[in-house]
């Protein structure tokens, strides 16, 4: 059993690091994601590195690996299918018509957890929008974590069997990948489309080009409105004034800000500002 005081703790380390909110009736959490990371790190309890983490006040790597561990990281190729099938019939042939006396895109896959999502935006273009690369387009896929556990993955675009079979379909399989042992490697010529970058959303951003589009899926839900609307106040300034904003399935800014309307492209909804800034 960990003390209620250790329990707070990591709350409010979860909260102030990385804007988590993790609830009292989800302490159950706190140890189950804690205690295999504390075994590792050579404790003899979860009490126990709880306890050290407090004693020694970061920023710390036990304070770093523990907000890791925190982190909720769930991830498939092509997630909830219908985004991608709205980029791809409409969302993208608009932008990159706005685009064409340029011919420059910028999409940001925030919170890329291991790789997939933005993987798949670049598989998507690739498969279905061959000619930008044989016709002189600038496209670049910036991908954001703050942990560099799965960044380390991401960046080395190499997934499972398990992984593989979550979403990925057998062409792309077939054409993108190659196979090593027990794993599948994503081909150079997808990956160096991507630039992968540590980022908090919770915490101040770096300078970051305007995007034409961005993938915030499945990340404000772990947020507080305070955090919340700071996130959408950022979007909004590196937001192209035509862009588009993707958010989760079970996600809506409307409760947030006023500022964005609801885009429904097919059986989704993508989100836009809409005015200049």
């Amino acid at each position: 059993m960990i003390p209620a005081v250790e329990l707070d703790y990591v709350r409010t380390l979860a909260r102030e690091k990385a804007a988590i909110v993790i609830e009292a009736a989800k302490d159950y959490l706190i140890e189950s994601r804690l205690e295999p990371l504390a075994k590792r790190e050579g404790f003899a309890s979860t009490h126990e590195f709880i306890r050290s983490m407090r004693e020694n006040r970061g920023p710390g790597r036990l304070h770093d690996a523990a907000i890791d561990a925190l982190t909720t990281n769930e991830t498939l190729f092509f997630r909830d299918h219908h985004p991608f099938d709205a980029l791809r019939q409409t969302v993208l042939p608009e932008l990159l018509a706005a685009r064409a006396k340029y011919r420059k895109l910028r999409i940001w896959s925030a919170a890329c957890s291991t790789g997939q999502e933005p993987y798949s935006i670049a598989m998507l273009i690739a498969d279905k929008f061959p000619d930008l690369a044989l016709t002189g387009w600038d496209v670049r896929i910036v991908a954001s974590d703050l942990s560099d556990t799965v960044l380390e993955q991401a960046r080395a675009g190499v997934f499972s069997k398990f992984e593989i079979n979550r979403g990925l379909p057998a062409p792309m399989l077939i054409r993108y990948f190659q196979q090593s042992g027990n794993t599948w490697v994503i081909r150079d010529g997808i990956r160096k489309t991507i630039e992968f970058r540590k980022l908090n959303l919770a915490e101040d951003w770096p300078i970051l080009p305007r995007f034409d589009l961005i993938f915030l899926r499945n990340v404000m839900i772990y947020f507080d409105l305070k955090t919340k609307r700071q996130i959408l106040s950022r979007v909004r300034r590196v937001l192209a004034p035509d862009g588009y904003l993707a958010l989760g399935s079970s996600e809506t800014p409307l409760t947030i800000t006023a500022d964005l309307k609801s885009v429904p492209v097919g059986r989704t909804a993508f989100y836009q500002y809409g005015d200049e800034r």
